[in-house]
């Protein structure tokens, strides 16, 4: 599987999420960096505040296994 790297307009719509859960996922932590996103420094000037890009299959494989356990532990309660 080839990594994808996308901004995250178009990683969010790829994986059917709002672009703002995206970002909750990054700041908690759950996406890791240099895994699930990197910093795009590209045509950026000072003061940086680089742009995320994401490895939108990672990401999907990581949603897909957090939503088997979440409903895994849903169905053992």
């Amino acid at each position: 599987m080839e990594d994808f790297w996308d901004y995250s307009s178009a990683a969010a719509k790829s994986l059917g999420i709002e672009e703002s859960e995206l970002s909750d996922l990054r700041e908690l932590g759950i996406l890791k960096p240099g895994i699930h996103w990197k910093s795009s420094p590209s045509g950026q000037i000072k003061p940086w505040k680089p742009e995320p890009l994401y490895n939108i299959n990672l990401v999907k494989i990581l949603l897909k296994n957090q939503f088997f356990i979440n409903n895994s532990e849903k169905s053992a309660a």
